[in-house]
């Protein structure tokens, strides 16, 4: 396991050289914006497992920090949204994804008449020491990068976004998971783990990093399925499932009482009064749902009431409700 930070290196050198359409894959859609044009080699380079790309992430042309450039396609729909000199910082410790991102964003200058390439600033160096100043980014976002670090570096990589975000900022996130056991053979190959494969964390323990590194809302915005690793395939005697999942984490005050991390909950008052409120700030209009994290769901479901509904989580949560 010790080298495989470097294994990782070489899988996206050969993947920058010779595009490997296969090496991740995703169910997301790629946007459709008037006037963007994605050339098809940053599709064929697409290797993310979800979308880090939400419009509503992206007003008042944001600073843009993007880690793992891959081809280059991300880094020009974030540019899309941040129209401005350096507006968005692509960071790869790859040189040759490098100078592929490069080739492949002046492709993109030439089917693109509103793209510029100076909107786009390319600097090497890894997601545990970032080139950026503290305090300096709006949006920070890394697509089926994370899942691939061992803890301790994991954990490193998450301080190092915290630290460049301005307050408020906001971290996009989008990497496996799994609910099921991960043998250690597998979690320790060194190649699987570089193929976002084996170092998939569970739900739980995923969002604990990220509030362990300090932020204080969290937003899961889908949650889809993405690999099999089946047994006779791969060293293990149970079928191992993973998801892929999209997260939105925003650098604002820890709580008193703990993180506010929104699964997709809802809540619908529906009894004889017009509202309900539970006088810590959470009003529910009546027959109205009402979005809600998980740490208010299970205070309302701890009243005891019979004329409120708490819905399990959807997964899915896009703004709005308490908190």
């Amino acid at each position: 396991m010790n080298n495989y930070l470097d294994t990782t290196v070489d899988v996206y050198k050969q993947a920058a050289l010779k595009p490997d359409v296969g090496l991740c894959c995703t169910t997301t859609p790629i946007w459709q914006l008037p006037e963007l044009r994605i050339p098809k080699i940053m599709q064929e380079m697409n290797y993310g497992c979800g979308s880090t790309v939400h419009p509503r992430d992206l007003v008042n042309n944001p600073k843009i920090l993007y880690v793992g450039v891959g081809g280059g396609m991300e880094v020009l729909q974030f540019a899309y949204f941040s129209r401005q000199k350096a507006g968005v910082i692509g960071i790869d410790v790859v040189d040759e994804m490098l100078t592929a991102c490069k080739e492949n964003l002046a492709v993109a200058e030439n089917e693109n008449p509103w793209f510029h390439r100076d909107f786009v600033e390319l600097r090497k160096g890894t997601a545990m020491q970032l080139p950026v100043d503290d305090n300096s980014i709006d949006v920070a976002a890394q697509n089926c990068l994370f899942n691939i670090f061992t803890h301790e570096d994991l954990k490193q990589a998450l301080a190092e976004m915290y630290r460049v975000l301005k307050p408020y900022g906001r971290l996009v996130l989008s990497d496996p998971i799994t609910e099921n056991h991960m043998p250690d053979s597998l979690r320790n190959d060194s190649r699987l783990r570089a193929l976002c494969l084996s170092g998939s964390l569970s739900m739980k323990d995923y969002l604990q990093m990220i509030t362990d590194a300090g932020f204080g809302t969290v937003e899961i915005r889908a949650k889809r399925p993405y690999r099999i690793l089946a047994p006779g395939q791969y060293d293990t005697e149970e079928m191992i499932f993973l998801d892929s999942i999209e997260v939105c984490a925003i650098k604002d005050p820890m709580p008193a009482d703990g993180p506010c991390v929104f699964t997709g909950k809802a809540a619908i008052y529906f009894g004889s009064d017009e509202y309900f409120d539970d006088h810590k700030g959470h009003i529910l209009m009546n027959n109205q749902p009402l979005s809600i994290c998980d740490k208010t769901a299970a205070a309302i479901h701890n009243l005891g009431r019979n004329d409120i509904y708490v819905s399990e989580s959807t997964y899915f949560y896009d703004g709005g409700g308490c908190c």
